[in-house]
């Protein structure tokens, strides 16, 4: 199955599309994707794969997906990993997390994060002890950090704020951009289900936030408020 998920994702390589990719994703040297490798499949071409695959592939194959240097073939793996994770008995939930977690080196992109994290790890740890979230965001490692950030969209969804805004609190003074990126977003998120926590949050912090951390949270207020917030924020 390994083999004939390969064979197909080559046979909708794009080097055209690669190019950008490769761009878009910051692989250049010193970048937050250095090295990675593209072969320029869209993420709906993704999806086909992964919906033709996933019920078959067993976990042992996705793990070898999941430790390739091709950016298309983690990303399948992960989607495929999500898919099972949907249909999981207890049991199989506690290995896919534990199988994602010692794979974080290998989740190492926004999109690989992003499509992931909240759906396996904030789904695992809807009804489990959270602590792994917070040595995540105190990791010396980019993407455990987003990692540890994103997975809370889950609870968010479930209208429970406390983790997401005790993670913001440990990542509020982090130098990176796709850090602040993921915080904010985050915190609108909260905002649209509950305000009076979003606006109780930055009130505290917004004076200390990075000024993208705090544009992203605040990109659904009226101007107003935004203008209000904006001011005195730090440049």
């Amino acid at each position: 199955m390994f083999q004939e998920i390969k064979k197909e994702l080559q046979k909708l390589a794009n080097p055209a599309k690669a190019k950008i990719y490769l761009r878009f994703f910051k692989t250049g040297k010193g970048e937050y994707g250095e090295g990675d490798i593209f072969l320029g499949i869209n993420v709906p071409n993704q999806h086909k794969v992964t919906t033709k695959f996933y019920k078959n592939v067993r976990i042992s194959e996705v793990k070898k997906l999941l430790r390739s240097r091709i950016h298309e073939y983690r990303q399948v793996a992960l989607m495929i990993l999500v898919e099972k994770f949907k249909r999981a008995t207890g049991v199989e939930k506690k290995e896919i997390f534990n199988l994602y977690l010692d794979h974080t080196k290998w989740i190492n992109n926004w999109d690989l994060v992003d499509l992931s994290s909240s759906k396996i790890v904030g789904g695992y740890l809807l009804n489990n002890s959270r602590d792994v979230l917070y040595c995540l965001a105190r990791s010396n490692n980019l993407w455990e950090k987003r990692i540890s950030m994103v997975s809370t969209y889950e609870f968010i969804r479930n209208k429970d704020y406390k983790d997401t805004l005790k993670i913001a609190e440990i990542l509020i003074h982090d130098k990176h951009d796709l850090i602040h990126k993921a915080v904010g977003w985050m915190l609108r998120e909260v905002g649209k289900r509950d305000l009076k926590e979003e606006l109780e949050f930055l009130d505290k912090h917004y004076k200390q936030m990075p000024r993208t951390m705090l544009r992203y949270a605040i990109e659904k207020f009226d101007l107003k408020l935004r203008k209000h917030y904006m001011e005195s924020a730090i440049i």
